[in-house]
């Protein structure tokens, strides 16, 4: 890694907040901060994590969720394994039809929220990095829509351009209340954003809105 990236990152206050209070990623604080403002985890709450690695998001999920709710994180990867009885981590691909199966089959119930951190390999070339993103987000949605339960919530990582504007139209024919929001924790200069679905629609509801 550039050795300028490095010294960047060490001098950044949510990476050095995030090693003071040992969560895995600074990412912690996105998903800590937008739960804050919008209450859409719950104490108890059954929460799936999509792109889990390395576990920022699951730690801060559980925090929320306390001993009574689950958190099951998913990555294409391997994450390192939790020690709270109520997480668990699956390896799976957000895009094969398999991995809501396996969602399903570990969740307890189904979920309160769906969060999704998953990202592409960044190009540098702008309009594919954006299409991947606003494609990964959606295959995030199509995973929250069959997982869900009524009156859901869900939160993805999207990128800013000009396919944003569609996407969010797709969740608002799901969702009674949506946001793209940035929290503080995201870098300014990063063109990272997140959309917020909250209060999962009825399918008829979401049927005569499409």
């Amino acid at each position: 890694m550039p050795k300028a990236w490095l010294q960047d990152r060490k001098r950044d206050y949510y990476y050095k907040k995030a090693k003071q209070e040992n969560y895995r990623s600074r990412a912690a604080y996105k998903i800590l901060q937008a739960v804050k403002s919008y209450q859409f985890i719950k104490e108890g709450d059954v929460v799936v994590d999509l792109g889990a690695a390395p576990g920022g998001w699951v730690q801060a999920a559980r925090k929320i969720v306390g001993n009574n709710g689950y958190v099951l994180g998913v990555d294409l990867e391997p994450v390192e394994a939790f020690a709270e009885r109520n997480v668990r981590t699956v390896i799976g691909d957000v895009g094969d039809l398999e991995t809501v199966q396996q969602i399903l089959q570990f969740l307890p119930r189904q979920a309160d929220a769906v969060i999704s951190d998953v990202s592409p390999n960044i190009s540098g070339i702008w309009e594919v990095d954006h299409a991947c993103q606003i494609d990964l987000a959606q295959q995030a949605l199509n995973i929250a829509l069959e997982t869900l339960k009524p009156e859901g919530c869900f939160f993805a990582k999207v990128f800013q351009g000009d396919m944003l504007d569609d996407f969010t139209r797709k969740v608002k024919n799901h969702f009674e209340t949506v946001k793209v929001i940035k929290p503080a924790a995201s870098r300014g200069k990063s063109s990272e954003m997140f959309i917020l679905g909250m209060k999962l629609k009825s399918l008829e509801s979401s049927k005569q809105q499409s």
